[in-house]
């Protein structure tokens, strides 16, 4: 498995980062400024990333998928210590992630790679798309922002 930098002018994954997120109006937001870095197995492209600059000092990953048939293989985690240490060295101290905060297994992902929670973002989920999102039978509201010190 490889991990690396989307070249630009590289066609976007929006079939990838449709797993992490639930509209292509949503990806649009912060897509032209990101650094995407993809995971390739066999010439295919099995995960994604999205890494948006807030300032100089802080980059946000706004988006981190695999493909169903290669989760729960550590290529999460593996492509995510990847894109921290790209961030390290281009010179960033911290790493915000946002999820919901009533999502357990994405908030445990997180924890477990050394991100704590910072603050919440009130009523993401209902200002930012036009359709509720339900997921395990829970319309998503708040965001929890975690955040991981690079350096």
């Amino acid at each position: 498995m490889k991990v690396r930098k989307l070249a630009k002018g590289e066609e976007i994954p929006y079939n990838l980062l449709l797993l992490a997120d639930e509209t292509v109006e949503a990806i649009n937001r912060y897509i032209a400024k990101s650094t995407l870095f993809v995971c390739e197995e066999a010439g295919e492209l099995i995960a994604v990333s999205a890494l948006f600059p807030i300032d100089a000092r802080v980059v946000e990953l706004k988006n981190i998928a695999v493909v169903p048939a290669f989760q729960g293989k550590g290529i999460g985690s593996l492509l995510l210590e990847h894109v921290q240490e790209e961030m390290k060295l281009a010179g960033y101290e911290e790493m915000l992630v946002g999820t919901p905060d009533v999502a357990i297994k994405q908030l445990t992902f997180y924890r477990k790679l050394g991100f704590k929670n910072d603050h919440i973002r009130k009523n993401f989920f209902l200002d930012n798309y036009p359709e509720p999102i339900i997921e395990d039978g829970i319309q998503l509201k708040d965001m929890q922002v975690m955040k991981k010190r690079l350096r």
